[in-house]
């Protein structure tokens, strides 16, 4: 499947480019420290989400599940999003760094975790820099989420990106999990701790990848629709 996107340069004029991938896979329980993250994953029990058998965990998810839409359709209204760094791997010397969203239906994520990625779509911003523009000040790149809801917006995450894998990482480990190359491949990093500490459930998602070094920043925004109103015996 081809997607086009932007890659914004500092140096020069932005340029339009298609982007060609036949693997999608979503990172999750990611943070560089590993028994923050079993604390993480014991919270999430305590909700009902299922732990999974080992940390960090990888999921395939199916190429047509990415979006670039600004609005997006769920079932049921227990929906949320989740600011996620992204790499386009075109090989391991050509990456781009974009900026998604794992929308996850939260109902179904209690059950099946696996399943909850692929009822919803992983949406991405069609702006993109290279990786090796950014790759010497990784760490102090900053990540922001906001949850709107009834005409008001919540901050939802916030950190830095050096809390999580850094792209070699991300990619040495989505590699050994997967037992494939990552050439044309989308990888999506798997996310930062909520400063709400619960879910929040809205009409709309917002995110922001900020740069401070080269003073820029790649931004995510879509609208939540929820079908499930529409069917007989809906929620």
């Amino acid at each position: 499947m081809i997607i086009r996107f932007t890659l914004e340069k500092t140096d020069m004029e932005n340029t339009r480019f298609p982007f060609e991938y036949s693997r999608m896979y979503n990172a999750g329980y990611v943070g560089r420290n590993q028994e923050e993250v079993r604390k993480h994953v014991r919270e999430l029990a305590a909700k009902g989400v299922p732990a999974p058998s080992s940390t960090p965990a990888l999921y395939a998810v199916g190429r047509h599940c990415l979006c670039t839409e600004t609005e997006v359709d769920v079932y049921g209204p227990e929906t949320s999003g989740e600011a996620e760094y992204v790499l386009l791997v075109e090989n391991e010397k050509s990456v781009f760094v974009g900026l998604g969203s794992d929308h996850t239906d939260r109902f179904l994520e209690q059950t099946d975790i696996p399943r909850s990625k692929q009822i919803c779509p992983n949406m991405i911003a069609t702006s993109v820099w290279a990786l090796e523009d950014v790759a010497d000040h990784w760490d102090d790149i900053v990540m922001r989420s906001y949850v709107q809801k009834n005409g008001s917006e919540t901050l939802y995450q916030e950190g830095l990106l050096g809390a999580i894998f850094s792209p070699r990482q991300l990619m040495e480990f989505v590699k050994d999990r997967a037992g494939t190359g990552i050439d044309n491949s989308i990888l999506f990093s798997g996310t930062l701790s909520l400063k709400t500490g619960d879910f929040l459930y809205g009409e709309g998602f917002r995110a922001e990848l900020i740069d401070p070094i080269l003073k820029r920043k790649l931004t995510l925004s879509y609208t939540v629709r929820t079908l499930s109103s529409l069917n007989p015996g809906g929620d």
